[in-house]
C-alpha cells in the first residue's frame, strides 16, 4: 500500500481547517443573523466530504447543526419548529441591533430589508411535516 503524497495531505488538512472555520462561523450565524448560518454550514460538509468522513458524520449528526444542513439538502423541507426558531431569533437580533446598535436611517432600513427578505425565502422553503 502506498503512502499519500505530500501535497495530498496538505491539501487533507486544508480542508479540514477551512471546514471547521465555516463551522464555527455558521455557529456564530445561528445568533448573528448578519452571517449566513446554512450556506456556511454546507461549505463546511462540502470540504468535510472532501477530507474527513468521520467530521463530516459528526457534522450530520451535530443536534443543533445537523438539521439546518439534513433541512435544507433534502427535498422533504424544513421543519416547522426550526423555521421558526430560526425567524424568531433572526428578528430578535436584527431588531435588537436596529434599536440600540445604530443611529442611522439608511442602516436600520437596511438591516429591515434584509431582514424581511430572509424571512421570505426561509417561509418559501417547503415545510416538513414533523
Amino acid at each position: 500500500m502506498s503512502q499519500p503524497n505530500k501535497p495530498m495531505i496538505i491539501k487533507k488538512y486544508l480542508y479540514i481547517t477551512l471546514a471547521s472555520i465555516f463551522v464555527a462561523l455558521g455557529a456564530v450565524g445561528i445568533f448573528l443573523p448578519l452571517l449566513p448560518t446554512t450556506p456556511f454550514l454546507l461549505l463546511s460538509a462540502y470540504f468535510y466530504m472532501n477530507s474527513s468522513r468521520k467530521h463530516l458524520r459528526w457534522l450530520l449528526n451535530h443536534k443543533y447543526l445537523g438539521p439546518y444542513i439534513k433541512s435544507y439538502l433534502s427535498k422533504e423541507g424544513i421543519p416547522a419548529r426550526l423555521k421558526a426558531r430560526t425567524i424568531t431569533i433572526m428578528w430578535l437580533t436584527m431588531l435588537s441591533t436596529i434599536i440600540f446598535a445604530t443611529d442611522k436611517t439608511i442602516v436600520r432600513i437596511i438591516l429591515f430589508i434584509i431582514a424581511s427578505a430572509v424571512t421570505i425565502h426561509i417561509l418559501s422553503k417547503k415545510t416538513k411535516k414533523e
